[in-house]
């Protein structure tokens, strides 16, 4: 993998009130390039979940391990892809 690069990060968690914003600032505490302009969403079939893809700009392989790291450590997120 090339840095810097485009990386995208999906996070899965609950559909409630506040998840997208902390999702959306742990990818900033991590880039702080990141731009809300880069954050795709989609439901679940349900519509008990979201799902969140962060593109974040990757400058090594430590921030991307410690971002995931963050956002797997965050009781709002089921998985992290």
């Amino acid at each position: 993998m090339e840095f810097p690069s485009l990386f995208p990060i999906k996070v899965m968690g609950p559909k409630v009130e506040g998840f997208v914003e902390t999702m959306t600032a742990i990818a900033t505490e991590h880039d702080p390039s990141f731009e809300m302009t880069r954050v795709q969403l989609r439901d679940s079939s349900g519509g008990k979940y979201l799902s969140v893809t962060l593109t974040v700009t990757a400058t090594s392989r430590e921030q991307l391990d410690n971002l995931y790291r963050a956002l797997t450590a965050h009781p709002l997120a089921k998985y992290v892809l």
